[in-house]
């Protein structure tokens, strides 16, 4: 990744090489004195390890310097590469880039890989609208808008949101264009709106609660609450005392948040602080996210199979996580020096539009920062660590409860959801160690079955996922059917015929009621039921186990019924098209080419809609209004 990550020089300092020359050896003699990136590549021309120089030659043939000890990596790397690829550049910067996107695009075993490549949601508010409105967005744009975040999950940003919306009733209608209403919406009657689409307030007075809602998420709460003082007192020597009362209001949350809040830094600028723990084959690296002095969460991420230093993690995950759409902030701590950090912040500054500083810091609050980071990564490394424990005790227990061959370290659930028949569609969720692992979520359409036949139904998707998905079914330490006995016996029967009976074992798991114990007794019992066993197990005893499978079938059930409503919204929405004046079968297949998907074009403007060839702006209008009616959908949730 760069210079720091050399191996150790021959003890006399020359450039001596080992007694047996490497196939590269010959290709590293002969390299210029440029900057420029290489490539170790594997007997099968598989990318190996990508790394950046400042000077080609005297890089690579660092890496034939004879040491007693050569680092761990250096020696696996040199058995296993057979070629090497260099590929010179203009300037170092140039290397760091084509360094970058030669890892995105090969992602080589041996270099450092962030596999945590989402980005999180924040908030977004574009004052210059006439009425703006908050949005929850994934990736920042250099567009005048102006963006509060990152929030470490979607459950934080919606919490906020949820707040926000209370304490400032902006507009919560989609579009960036207001249309005119005669009459408010349901959130003006509860107080949740300020009622603008029917002109309830003046776009200056909307315009300054927009300047609140910018002072709070930027953290300037002392200003904020001097304002709304002032207008509260002025609301009420006009004796206005409903306004007043909503200003009243509004202090108050503002100040029960604040005492919330967890203020960490008096530099009220934007901080994201590296924290990390090394481990032999292991690096855990912590990010805290510090917003105008607040810490509004943090991320934690893991490199397996590591075995080299602190400074090529953090130099690899600063050039991987701060991509393009990530907010990149005016700061970023580190704990220590980085070999390339004046051109990690050059290429920083660049994408972000202002400057950016990497700072290691030696005192003050900074260094409290990374020390409380560090020890955030040290006690994600310990929690790992039991965690792991108990998966393991719990695994073994499932094992011995249900009758299992090995450990179901691999555990798949089948559901399936309809009414009477129709939109049928299943799904297929998988675990891995006890926790969700949705790259390997499955979702299928039921094509073969129109009638309400729930078992034939699971045997098709069954069918399915083993035909499609052979390498993720052999991966499989049980299978987990929501459903009874009838369920287990064709899908038994369908191992059978597929000869997997003795290779992927399979349970059903029941949820009936008791009806022994009259009706004052009735409740609700999990039952599993066994091949071969006539009699179901109750898993009273085994409470983990039983939670687990709960938890494994409830989230079966509830990706198949959002996969079921998706469809079911589809149909009605196809139907709604096609119910509106002057769309026909030619305009409505525009709409779609131009929009992407139904879902697009229901969350579309209305200058947006007119933008499709064929739709004048009268037309788009109908169109919007149409789609945004409340559509009746009775079995919508079901």
């Amino acid at each position: 990744m760069d210079e720091r990550e050399q191996p150790p020089a021959a003890p006399n300092g020359d450039d001596s090489v080992s007694s047996e020359p490497h196939p590269c050896h010959g290709k590293a003699l002969n390299l210029p004195h440029l900057p420029g990136v290489y490539l170790f590549q594997g007997r099968h021309r598989e990318v190996l390890y990508v790394g950046k120089a400042r000077d080609l030659r005297k890089r690579v043939l660092s890496y034939f310097r004879t040491s007693p000890e050569p680092a761990a990596k250096t020696r696996v790397l040199l058995e296993r590469a057979t070629d090497l690829e260099v590929l010179v550049t203009s300037t170092e910067k140039e290397a760091l880039l084509l360094e970058s996107s030669l890892i995105k695009k090969h992602r080589p075993r041996y270099n450092v890989l962030l596999r945590d490549d989402k980005n999180y949601p924040a908030l977004r508010i574009d004052p210059r609208e006439p009425y703006p409105r908050l949005q929850v967005v994934r990736r920042f744009h250099a567009d005048g808008a102006q963006y509060f975040g990152p929030y470490a999950s979607p459950q934080a940003v919606r919490d906020t949101l949820k707040l926000l919306q209370r304490m400032f009733p902006l507009r919560q209608c989609k579009g960036q264009v207001l249309r005119p209403r005669p009459r408010p919406c349901l959130n003006f009657s509860l107080g949740r709106c300020l009622g603008a689409c029917a002109g309830k307030v003046s776009r200056a007075e909307y315009q300054h609660m927009v300047e609140q809602v910018i002072l709070f998420l930027r953290g300037k709460t002392d200003l904020l609450q001097r304002q709304l003082r002032e207008r509260m007192e002025a609301a009420a020597a006009r004796l206005d005392f409903e306004q007043a009362a909503q200003y009243r209001d509004r202090l108050r949350v503002v100040s029960a948040t604040l005492e919330q809040q967890h203020i960490i830094s008096s530099r009220f600028i934007d901080q994201d602080v590296l924290g990390t723990h090394l481990e032999p084959a292991r690096a855990i690296l912590v990010v805290l996210f510090v917003r105008h002095g607040a810490m509004v969460g943090q991320r934690t991420f893991e490199f397996t199979s590591f075995h080299g230093d602190r400074a090529e993690v953090l130099s690899a995950f600063i050039q991987q996580f701060y991509r393009e759409g990530r907010l990149i902030p005016d700061e970023i701590l580190v704990p220590e020096s980085l070999e390339a950090q004046d051109l990690l912040q050059e290429c920083l500054a660049e994408q972000r539009g202002k400057r950016v500083l990497i700072r290691p810091a030696q005192r003050g609050n900074r260094r409290m920062l990374l020390e409380l980071a560090a020890k955030n990564a040290e006690q994600q490394s310990t929690g790992q660590e039991e965690q792991a424990a108990k998966v393991e005790t719990l695994l073994a227990a499932m094992q011995t409860v249900l009758h299992l061959p090995r450990p179901p370290r691999h555990l798949a659930c089948v559901d399936i959801s309809n009414i009477q028949g129709r939109h049928a569609v299943g799904s297929m969720v998988r675990f891995t160690n006890a926790a969700p692992d949705y790259p390997k979520y499955r979702r299928y359409t039921v094509k073969e079955q129109t009638e309400p036949d729930d078992p034939a139904m699971m045997a098709e998707v069954v069918q399915r996922f083993l035909e499609r998905d052979r390498e993720l079914a052999a991966e499989l330490d049980l299978l987990v059917l929501d459903g009874g006995k009838t369920q287990l016996n064709r899908i038994q029967r369908l191992l059978i015929e597929a000869g997997l009976e003795q290779q992927l074992p399979l349970i059903a798991l029941a949820k009936e009621q008791e009806t022994d114990r009259g009706d004052e007794g009735r409740g609700m019992y999990e039952k599993v039921y066994l091949p071969g066993r006539k009699n179901p197990l109750f898993l009273t005893r085994h409470p983990a186990v039983l939670h687990l499978l709960q938890h494994l079938r409830d989230e079966a059930h509830r990706c198949a019924v959002s996969f079921y409503q998706k469809r079911h919204r589809q149909d009605l929405l196809m139907s709604s098209l096609d119910a509106i004046p002057g769309i026909g079968e030619k305009r409505r297949r525009l709409l779609l080419q131009h929009l992407g998907s139904l879902d697009a074009l229901r969350q579309a403007a209305i200058h947006e809609i007119a933008a499709v060839p064929g739709i004048s702006e009268q037309l788009a209008g109908v169109i919007f209004d149409h789609l945004h009616r409340p559509l009746a959908d009775p079995d919508a949730e079901a």
